[in-house]
């Protein structure tokens, strides 16, 4: 049977001894066999894959090193400002067209843009807006500024998403660098990304009308944002700090959160063990818990299941 391809872009960011590593997306590389990596000569190398993300549709291959004169640096995206210079490089369309080029400007800075993974879940990125030409192919590929640091991994994947699927021109998102810089280390060190959890399900404040914040969930008028817990899982983090059902989450460690995507955001800057302190409103009482996080359960199922299956 043939193999649909996949074509994407890449940064090369790492050499180390005989390896060079790149990173890409997750759905460039997503049930792929035979990766290789095309050089921006020209010339083609085979690609082993060290781990995959599909939350932040990232993933990072390793690649011989002999051919590498140069490796790609990251810039700090938390310093970006809107309205400042931003180059996209990719291949749009596939390799025919190569490292092509596109000039735009930040559009907007941690624009929450949701999206489906390979596994069927909707993930919130928080990702960067740029109106510089993304296009399929350039999935993968570098957003850079003026100084030629890589600020943002482009995915095309993320714009289609916030379009729901209408065309929109000059609208392209990126994945910020700082938060790739913290993926690829454990890609490269796990070959997967060990997230804590709280072991809950939520939705926004604000996809719940005003009459049933007021009636189910009985809020006071001042509380206009925040996440609703829908179900808290037994014995969990959440479970274990007292958290229940509709309590309202306003603030993670004294820090405002508005909706569902600054929530993850700010538990995945945790580390298992670390503890976090939740503000929330049970009602019209404003109250705060300290929670103790834990591993994702999801990811000791994964190892369980490739515990008993260790040939696939």
């Amino acid at each position: 049977t043939l193999q649909i391809a996949s074509e994407g872009s890449g940064v090369i960011y790492k050499k180390d001894g005989k390896d060079a590593y790149v990173v890409t997306n997750n759905h460039v590389v997503e049930g792929q066999k035979g990766l290789e990596v095309m050089l921006q000569d020209g010339s083609k190398v085979q690609a082993e894959l060290v781990g995959t993300d599909a939350f932040t549709d990232l993933a990072v291959l390793k690649i011989a090193s002999e051919n590498i004169k140069n490796v790609a640096t990251f810039g700090d995206s938390e310093s970006l400002n809107v309205g400042e210079p931003a180059i996209a490089i990719g291949s749009p369309l596939g390799s025919q067209y190569a490292n092509s080029v596109t000039q735009g400007i930040i559009s907007s800075l941690n624009r929450p843009v949701q999206s489906t993974n390979e596994a069927g879940e909707l993930v919130s990125i928080n990702a960067i807006q740029t109106d510089a030409a993304i296009n399929p192919g350039n999935s993968g590929g570098a957003l850079i500024n003026i100084a030629g640091q890589v600020i943002g991994i482009n995915s095309s994947k993320i714009a289609s998403s916030a379009g729901s699927g209408v065309s929109v021109e000059g609208m392209g998102f990126a994945i910020p660098s700082n938060d790739v810089v913290e993926v690829i280390k454990q890609l490269e060190d796990n070959g997967r990304v060990i997230r804590p959890a709280l072991g809950v399900t939520m939705i926004d404040l604000s996809n719940i009308s005003v009459q049933q914040q007021r009636e189910i969930l009985k809020l006071p008028e001042s509380v206009d944002s925040g996440v609703v817990i829908r179900m808290v899982a037994g014995a969990t983090p959440a479970e274990k700090a007292g958290l229940q059902q509709y309590d309202v989450i306003t603030k993670i460690d004294g820090e405002k959160v508005t909706n569902s995507t600054e929530l993850r955001a700010a538990l995945y800057k945790k580390k298992i063990g670390d503890s976090m302190e939740i503000t929330f409103f049970r009602g019209d009482e404003e109250q705060t818990v300290t929670v103790e996080l834990t591993v994702d359960q999801s990811i000791l199922q994964q190892e369980q299941q490739e515990q008993l299956q260790p040939n696939q």
